[in-house]
């Protein structure tokens, strides 16, 4: 069977049928970037969360302030920041979106021992930020993991999901809901 080129005239801008098709593979199977034209400017809003597992010492030496790369926490916090803001050029079909706000939170937990980490995105626009999050709080956790590495290579890093969107048709989604 011969593969479709772009040259060929064929709808590849129609999604395959099925109420479980993937919006990112046309009818011919071919990754494309979805149509967003048409859909409103609405607000939306997304969080997402993930956690970097360490020792105890190593979480103290972080919380302490005494890591030898600086200050762990602020330097993973803005790389948060930095990634959700360049999501598209790190995810092949995500639209570049102007983000009206980027927060980034991460809390210390003895429990775990570790961090958790959480991101807030906004934009108002017709396709949502749940990738913006999910790349904000992976990379967070990159750069925790980056800046304590010397002293701690069997750092984890685990759990990073969507914990809830808000916005556009699909309506508001909850983890665990």
């Amino acid at each position: 069977m011969a593969r479709k080129t772009s040259k060929d005239k064929t709808s590849k801008d129609q999604p395959s049928k099925g109420g479980t098709a993937l919006t990112h593979i046309d009818a011919s199977g071919e990754a494309r970037m979805v149509d967003v034209s048409a859909k409103p400017a609405t607000e939306r809003i997304a969080v997402a969360e993930g956690r970097v597992v360490m020792t105890k010492a190593t979480l103290e030496l972080i919380v302490s302030g005494n890591a030898k790369k600086g200050d762990v926490l602020g330097t993973a916090r803005i790389a948060g920041i930095m990634a959700a803001k360049r999501t598209s050029d790190l995810i092949p079909l995500c639209h570049p979106l102007a983000l009206s706000k980027v927060t980034l939170d991460i809390t210390p937990d003895n429990k775990l021992p570790g961090c958790i980490v959480r991101a807030t995105v906004k934009v108002t626009g017709p396709t949502g930020v749940e990738m913006e999050a999910l790349t904000a709080v992976s990379v967070a956790c990159l750069t925790i993991y980056d800046m304590i590495k010397a002293v701690e290579r069997g750092v984890r890093i685990e759990g990073i999901h969507l914990l809830e969107k808000k916005g556009g048709k699909s309506g508001h989604y909850r983890a665990g809901d």
